[in-house]
């Protein structure tokens, strides 16, 4: 049996790439601070290797004898670009050189597509210099996926939008003229476990759902407040008061609170073309399982189910 090793396996996205992993037959590895209890892996047991990014016995015994290694492992919300980078390059590195040592044929990195715009945010300047860290290590051995907007079942980051199409009378609409692409966690792991089936191709990837031009604000305002039952009013939102409110956020962040909007997620979150083109994709990909209807109401009902929503 093929054998895949997986950073980042307890992840959003990870869990999900696991179960696509076990459903196709791989015997996967996985590498976890502890032994985690994970539902969607009932039908299948994977390897634990205890350990994390900073540890290198651990990630060479992870990387042993292993067909594939899938580096999903990578932090989305940080105080700093140093911070960010200790993780998303620095760790992403240290896969490189283990499965470099261990001669793993293919290697898949789980980046992002604001890779793409590494101007806008210390997290996707992090992200695409860990594709960098990767690539000089193992040159042709890498393929990059860059998933675009991912959200479903067990996604804390689109879930105060939900919360708030449920309950709020209006909903903003940043910019009626941005495209943004999505896809849902299952189709992006579903994806990423083909690419890890098939050759390295040495490029980077982008995934999204049947509808790579993306989505207009007005369309996942609307998708969102469906999914909830709900009919707010849409109103445009000027682009100084979201970037204000990015910047007021910053400080709270730096009295040791979380904030959803930073100054940096402001950026991104303005910025125009999140689309995906035809020359970021690649063939033969198995198709998307939820559109945007589905996979919003997929979602919302697993956040009642779970007693994350409650209207």
């Amino acid at each position: 049996m093929r054998r895949v090793a997986v950073t980042g396996a307890t992840g959003f996205l990870g869990r999900r790439v696991v179960q696509a992993l076990g459903e196709d037959g791989w015997t996967v590895r996985i590498l976890a601070r502890r032994d985690p209890i994970e539902p969607l892996w009932r039908a299948f047991e994977p390897e634990v290797v205890p350990g994390g990014l900073e540890d290198a016995p651990a990630l060479d015994a992870l990387c042993a004898d292993a067909d594939v290694v899938i580096h999903a492992a990578g932090l989305v919300k940080a105080r700093s670009r140093a911070a960010f980078d200790a993780v998303n390059v620095a760790g992403a590195r240290r896969v490189a050189e283990a499965a470099k040592t261990a001669g793993t044929p293919h290697v898949v990195l789980v980046s992002s597509l604001t890779a793409r715009e590494p101007q806008l945010s210390h997290y996707a300047a992090s992200k695409r210099a860990g594709e960098a860290a990767m690539a000089e290590v193992l040159e042709n051995r890498l393929s990059i996926v860059r998933p675009c907007a991912i959200y479903g079942p067990g996604d804390r980051e689109l879930l105060p939008v939900f919360q708030a199409a449920a309950l709020s009378p209006v909903l903003p609409v940043p910019d009626e003229a941005a495209r943004v692409a999505m896809i849902h966690v299952a189709d992006a792991a579903r994806q990423t476990a083909a690419i890890a089936a098939t050759r390295p191709t040495g490029a980077a990837h982008a995934l999204c759902d049947s509808r790579p031009d993306g989505y207009s604000w007005r369309e996942l305002m609307s998708a969102a407040a469906a999914a909830c039952g709900a009919t707010p009013r849409l109103a445009r939102v000027p682009k100084t008061l979201i970037r204000a409110i990015g910047i007021t956020n910053d400080f709270t962040m730096l009295l040791g609170r979380t904030a959803m909007l930073s100054s940096a997620k402001a950026r991104e979150l303005l910025h125009r073309d999140w689309s995906v083109p035809e020359a970021e994709r690649l063939a033969g990909l198995p198709p998307p399982q939820f559109d945007l209807t589905d996979g919003f109401a997929h979602t919302v009902a697993w956040y009642r189910t779970a007693a994350w929503m409650k209207h």
